[in-house]
């Protein structure tokens, strides 16, 4: 990139944007990990982490367990606040918190967190998996 971005500064839906793309990797690159190959089993896995309500759950989980740090939390209440069409196959307050766990993730990338990123992301694996 040829400018510096700073995350503090950008709108939380472009932060959500960035934040989808970077969380997709990171649960593509643990399924293929895990050892799945095949494209459609590959892809229904996936969803089962990306959904809106997937990362609601694991939004309200972090918050809940106190385990993201006032900045992170500040980051959150931009991104569930941020205006955005929501889909028809979700309700506001699941889209509302995923768009914030998609604001964090991209926040986080942005300032170059990369530990914490891995750290949180690895969270949020256990608890989908843990919710089964």
């Amino acid at each position: 990139m040829s400018h510096e971005i700073n995350p503090n500064q950008m709108k939380s839906l472009a932060l959500a944007y960035m934040g989808d793309v970077v969380y997709e990797k990171y649960i593509r690159e643990y399924l293929i990990q895990k050892g799945e190959v095949k494209p459609q089993a590959l892809h229904q896995m996936a969803i089962s982490f990306v959904s809106a309500k997937a990362q609601a759950y694991v939004l309200v989980n972090w918050l809940e367990d106190d385990l993201l740090t006032k900045q992170e939390q500040a980051i959150v209440r931009r991104g569930r606040n941020a205006k955005s069409n929501v889909p028809k196959s979700t309700d506001v307050q699941t889209y509302r918190y995923s768009t914030a766990f998609e604001a964090l993730i991209g926040y986080l990338y942005f300032n170059e967190e990369y530990d914490r990123l891995d750290y949180l992301i690895s969270q949020a694996i256990l608890d989908i998996e843990e919710r089964g």
